[in-house]
């Protein structure tokens, strides 16, 4: 974490300016009850007004190594609601890098002309590094199979808003627990709150230890199963991912778990009148199409919620919020 010093007259001594945001273990509940205000404040800002000029004449270095479609576009989007500029940098693998040029000698390079550097990486632990040789904050965006803190707060920002409380849920996750970034983020965000876990999953797909360790560490009950119908009836929650292929080195092993799990209207019928289904997306076939009309499938408000966030925090970093 970088030492942001005396904060200039003119910003918002908030916590956060100057600060890298590389891992969800930097949030207490007084931090993400921060977040969550301010980002509800951006959301009623976009819709009233679609655009501020918070962030004129800041530029935002958005550095991609692995593809994406929404985590880069809300980044962008975020940006230029707020009046701020952007570098889109999505094909890495096509600059200097073949070059040979370092992560280091590349963040070091676009903090030249950036105000913060938002990066995704296929490497556990590159945002650190990245924000070790950096003056100017870093934002991660996702680490390999690591963390993907953006991600989780936009998560649980949506339990939020959709259900009015994070605390007193049970939160039921379903699908690639293994490899699944975004549930490792989210559960140990959740850690912070008061709720339940249940872990669905193939058996070569369980939750990894570190993240369980965590869950035991804090104290929360979670339950291991393999079938969804043994608890779709008590979910509060249900975040659905799917099953990674590229995370896959044997892809026989791929093809025997690829659809364990299908959300449809059957199993909805299972569920709770008032709960959420969640997902990271992209989804394949994990949550069936008709199921995008029930009004507790809330993973479109999930996206739309990234923005929000994602406004929340750049402000925040650079002392406009």
């Amino acid at each position: 974490m970088k030492d942001a010093g005396r904060v200039p007259a003119d910003l918002v001594d908030n916590g956060f300016y100057g600060q890298d945001i590389i891992s969800v273990s930097q949030f207490d509940r007084d931090k993400l009850d921060y977040i969550y205000r301010v980002a509800h404040e951006m959301r009623v800002l976009v819709e009233r007004f679609g655009s501020a000029d918070l962030l004129q004449g800041k530029i935002l270095a958005n550095l991609f190594y692995e593809p994406s479609t929404r985590t880069s576009s809300s980044f962008m989007a975020a940006m230029l609601r707020l009046g701020g500029q952007i570098i889109p940098i999505n094909n890495v693998q096509y600059s200097s890098v073949t070059k040979g040029e370092s992560l280091p000698d590349t963040v070091r390079t676009l903090e030249s002309y950036a105000d913060i550097i938002v990066l995704r990486h296929p490497e556990v632990g590159s945002a650190a590094t990245a924000a070790h040789y950096a003056s100017k904050p870093v934002i991660n965006a996702g680490d390999g199979v690591g963390e993907h803190p953006t991600q989780a707060l936009l998560d649980q920002f949506t339990i939020l808003e959709e259900l009015g409380r994070v605390d007193d849920l049970k939160i039921v996750m379903v699908g690639d627990l293994r490899y699944g970034r975004t549930v490792h983020s989210l559960t140990k965000l959740l850690v912070n709150y008061g709720v339940e876990f249940a872990f669905v999953s193939p058996e070569i797909l369980r939750m990894p230890d570190d993240v369980l360790d965590v869950v035991r560490q804090s104290g929360h009950a979670y339950t291991e199963l393999d079938d969804v119908h043994n608890v779709i009836g008590d979910a509060d929650v249900l975040y659905v991912t799917r099953v990674q292929k590229e995370r896959f080195t044997d892809l026989a092993q791929y093809d025997r778990v690829r659809d364990h799990y299908i959300i449809d209207e059957e199993l909805m019928a299972l569920a709770k009148p008032e709960m959420c289904v969640m997902h990271p997306l992209p989804r394949v076939n994990e949550i069936s199409y008709a199921v995008d009309d029930d009004p507790r499938a809330a993973y479109f408000r999930q996206m739309r919620n990234g923005m929000y966030i994602r406004m929340a925090l750049l402000a925040s970093v650079l002392g406009k919020a």
